[in-house]
């Protein structure tokens, strides 16, 4: 087995509020490692996002370690790219700026020959070609997310943490995005950390699934996904898929309950 590339070491955070610390996160330990899907699922406002935060460099743990290839994490960098829930694309810069944009920059160093060859392979990767010079307001949200995922690999991160990406699709339009980060990711080799609501999008998805409490968020359990990758939409229909989607969801609802107990008591 390789070397864990991320570590989360005892890591905690507290949001500082005007009643004084609270706690958001609390004693997690996980390894991450080389080109493996983690899905991170729990109950609204549990603190998954958080996690994910702390691994983009968005913010710092209050106790604990968080590493990658042994160093601790200060702050965002290129090796991290982030796709947000409310796709995360500038409606002011057309589908090919878009992509552009991270090439561009002064910390990029990215030739202009070399940028555009980048681009021109993401618009085709993803379907977007005859779409290069529209606005994003024109675009389906499957298309603005398909944007997102073009314009967050075109910088070429090793990391790719998703925060909801397909929570805003409908149901058919997400099982296709779906099946389309597979594939982009059998092509391209990424390390994935995903936060999801959808049990079957977890289970589908991931090869390990973190499950974490109600706040604060708190490892729960850990499953391992045992399908391989490629994966297809008949993975559905399978018995053992089945029984893990009702394992976990039966996780995930204990936690809920925990949740609303918490939140009557606190009223």
């Amino acid at each position: 087995m390789t070397a864990p590339r991320i570590q989360f070491d005892k890591v905690s955070f507290d949001f500082q509020t005007e009643n004084g610390p609270l706690r958001v996160v609390e004693d997690v330990s996980l390894d991450i490692r080389e080109n493996e899907f983690i899905c991170i699922v729990g109950p609204s406002g549990c603190g998954k996002t958080t996690i994910m935060n702390l691994l983009a460099g968005f913010a710092k743990p209050t106790k604990g370690r968080l590493t990658l290839d042994g160093n601790t994490i200060e702050g965002p960098g290129r090796d991290r790219g982030v796709i947000f829930q409310e796709y995360g694309v500038f409606p002011w810069l057309t589908v090919e700026q878009n992509i552009l944009f991270g090439l561009r920059l002064t910390a990029s160093k990215t030739p202009a020959a070399e940028a555009e060859s980048v681009c021109r392979k993401y618009l085709e990767l993803m379907g977007l070609t005859d779409f290069a010079k529209a606005f994003p307001k024109t675009l389906s949200g499957g298309m603005r997310q398909r944007l997102a995922i073009a314009r967050a690999y075109a910088a070429q991160p090793e990391f790719l943490l998703m925060d909801e990406p397909f929570g805003a699709l409908d149901a058919q339009t997400r099982s296709k995005m779906q099946n389309l980060l597979l594939e982009v990711l059998q092509r391209e080799g990424k390390t994935v950390m995903m936060i999801t609501h959808s049990v079957d999008e977890a289970v589908y998805l991931a090869t390990r699934i973190v499950v974490v409490t109600a706040r604060p968020a708190r490892i729960k359990e850990i499953i391992e996904i045992p399908f391989r990758h490629p994966r297809n939409d008949s993975l559905h229909e399978t018995a053992e898929f089945i029984a893990i989607k009702a394992h976990v969801r039966d996780l995930v609802m204990a936690e809920y309950e925990v949740q609303q107990l918490l939140g009557d008591a606190a009223n």
